[in-house]
């Protein structure tokens, strides 16, 4: 029986979102003078809570506003492993993680931040695979187009699925938890064999309420 600890990580893990935090460290450091673009970059935020674009369409407007047309590896690597080294954890996501460990779970980061970056956090904290939104990527580097779907809601939920049948590790052959902050993966927190609400938004303490799932506090 395989042993599987799936962790989303905005706010499960950190203590706060990490994708605008990147955008902003990687202008600052390639090029300062596109922080102005950020209200034109929150712009798009607010189009996406007037559904006038989805959330694939706002991270890929704002990495090229932010960052350009093409974030070459070199500088990728460097950026992200930077960032990595600075992002405030949460306590009781480093004790939990490292309990996970200690008893045999194949540690999973689930997240809908681009794999780009999330994979120098997921590097930080020994997990062994990472399941992310992943950007376009040609010789010139990292481009602000997604490549198959958003790692967000039930599409995480079926990218979960697909990595355990890239590793040929069937459903029903996995012991599986998994922990996040957020409703929208009440999905994959349905799916699992054991279901945690850490610091839970107040839609996500409701449900886990009505489901009986034990909510955590790792602040």
């Amino acid at each position: 029986m395989h042993k599987l600890a799936v962790y989303d990580m905005d706010k499960t893990i950190t203590a706060a979102p990490t994708w605008t935090p990147f955008l902003i460290a990687a202008a600052q450091a390639r090029a300062p003078w596109r922080l102005a673009l950020l209200p034109v970059a929150g712009g798009w935020g607010l189009a996406y809570k007037l559904g006038i674009v989805n959330r694939a369409g706002v991270k890929a407007r704002a990495q090229r506003l932010l960052i350009g047309r093409a974030l070459p590896d070199t500088a990728r690597v460097g950026l992200a492993e930077r960032f990595a080294a600075q992002v405030k954890l949460r306590p009781g996501a480093l004790a939990q993680i490292a309990a996970d460990r200690a008893a045999g779970y194949r540690l999973v980061l689930a997240t809908a931040s681009f794999g780009y970056y999330a994979e120098a956090i997921a590097k930080r904290l020994g997990f062994d695979a990472v399941i992310a939104t992943e950007a376009a990527r040609d010789g010139a580097g990292w481009r602000p187009r997604l490549v198959g779907e958003n790692c967000y809601g039930a599409a995480k939920l079926r990218m979960i699925g697909d990595w355990l049948a890239g590793q040929g590790i069937a459903r029903d052959a996995a012991t599986v938890r998994f922990y996040s902050d957020h409703v929208s993966d009440a999905p994959s927190l349905a799916w699992a064999d054991q279901a945690f609400a850490v610091n839970p938004d107040p839609r996500l303490r409701r449900l886990a309420q009505a489901r009986g799932w034990p909510v955590l506090d790792w602040r």
